[in-house]
């Protein structure tokens, strides 16, 4: 028997194609022709059709889930204290493999996902489409994306509910001519009015995704399919999420600090060699960061740079000192700030090898409803296998559109500085 979302589709589509005839003839203020009242009365009879099957579809599962209530074999027992956010499974692998069995023509549909209220409940109304993770899971894959977060909890980051966020930007400072003044006068004189520099900005969410295959081996063991699901996709995400950040194009994407205009690009010095790093390429970059207040500026590079950054120095003394000596090493400090390697920093000589930012100079949104799980077996069902799939929307850029005045000088400055290529 066909499963009640194919039939459910079937029946809109050919209430959707009988509705179309209606409104023509409507539209030309006409009766339906004879050809087309032959057409709509077989969409009725097709649908009349499709109903009883689908009321003797809704009469079988009702029939299994009453087993299921009365068989100790299939019964099933609320495995959590908080089954409002559980839905009574013990864990993700559990509730997913109650999915696949309901997704099966003929399978038994787990009665947990039938509870009321609806904390697991099928979605897509007539369509079907799958089941809602329960929050629980759903906070836990978040988890694990926020356990891999590097970035995420140092920029500027702020949850919403919208897919977009309309907000007016200042890039105007202290010392500039434009924005916000503050100006003397002599007693008795007028005061000169100014103003916010505002710049209006959209910031939109772009939707990432996850989508993971499961054998049917795979989906037998629960355990393993919970650790694929919540680790490998968490996992996943906070990569994607973390590399746009710093590479993202802006285009169906965030816009990253190192493809924005508010980059400033240190040059190689004129002799430098190929991939080598200068203690005057440090100097310079670490000249040009223009801090925000409060912020906890620092180094972000690649390992491939430990051997030139581990032997810098100014006249006789290091300028990259390693906590307790060698026996800390690598991270520590450079120029008095903090080293972060990491895997979204160039290999050495290319440019992004070695970064300096003040990590609240990026604006960030994420949803704050987390992400969306979706299952089907349609797509591979001639191979035995299902597809999950999560989603979530995230946007960001630099609160800089371009790099700022000094106040005295002409070197402009900005939130992020990269080393430019050397070879």
């Amino acid at each position: 028997m066909k499963k009640l979302a194919e039939l459910k589709k079937q029946r809109d589509a050919l209430k959707a194609n009988a509705l179309k005839l209606l409104n023509l003839a409507d539209s030309e203020a006409r009766d339906l022709s004879a050809e087309e009242e032959a057409s709509y009365e077989a969409f009725e009879s097709q649908i009349t059709d499709i109903n009883a099957e689908i009321d003797q579809a809704e009469k079988l599962a009702e029939r299994r889930r009453t087993m299921d209530a009365l068989s100790p074999a299939l019964s099933n027992v609320v495995h959590d204290t908080d089954p409002a956010k559980t839905g009574g499974f013990k864990g993700l692998g559990e509730f997913a493999h109650a999915v696949m069995n309901a997704s099966r023509s003929g399978g038994v549909v787990d009665r947990r996902l039938m509870a009321e209220p609806a904390n697991v409940h099928q979605g897509g109304a007539s369509t079907g489409e799958g089941f809602e993770v329960p929050a629980e899971f759903k906070e836990g894959i978040f988890e694990v994306v926020e356990e891999m977060d590097e970035f995420g909890p140092m920029v500027d980051e702020e949850p919403t509910s919208k897919r977009k966020v309309e907000a007016l930007a200042d890039e105007s400072t202290p010392w500039g001519s434009g924005g916000v003044e503050a100006r003397w006068r002599s007693e008795g004189t007028k005061m000169e009015a100014s103003k916010l520099a505002t710049d209006p900005r959209t910031v939109v969410l772009h939707e990432c995704y996850a989508f993971v295959l499961a054998t049917e081996e795979l989906l037998e063991d629960a355990p393993r399919l919970e650790s694929r699901i919540t680790k490998k996709a968490g996992q996943a995400i906070a990569w994607k999420k973390n590399a746009a950040m710093v590479y993202g194009t802006g285009a169906g994407q965030p816009l990253g600090w190192m493809k924005s205009d508010a980059l400033i690009t240190i040059a190689k010095e004129g002799s430098q060699a190929a991939d080598t790093i200068q203690t005057e390429n440090v100097l310079a970059m670490y000249s040009r960061l223009l801090r925000v207040p409060g912020d906890k500026p620092r180094w972000l590079a690649n390992s491939d740079t430990l051997p030139q950054l581990m032997t810098m120095k100014v006249g006789d003394t290091p300028i990259w000192m390693p906590p307790n000596g060698m026996v800390d090493a690598p991270g520590g400090m450079l120029l008095g700030l903090p080293i972060d390697l990491t895997e979204h920093a160039k290999s050495l000589g290319d440019k992004g090898d070695l970064q300096l930012i003040s990590p609240k100079g990026y604006y960030a949104l994420k949803r704050e409803d987390g992400p969306k799980f979706a299952q089907s077996m349609h797509l591979y069902f001639d191979y035995a296998i299902e597809a999950f799939r999560w989603t979530f929307r995230f946007g960001g850029q630099p609160h800089l559109s371009a790099p700022v005045s000094p106040a005295h000088g002409s070197s402009t400055k900005s939130h992020f500085v990269a080393l430019a290529e050397r070879s």
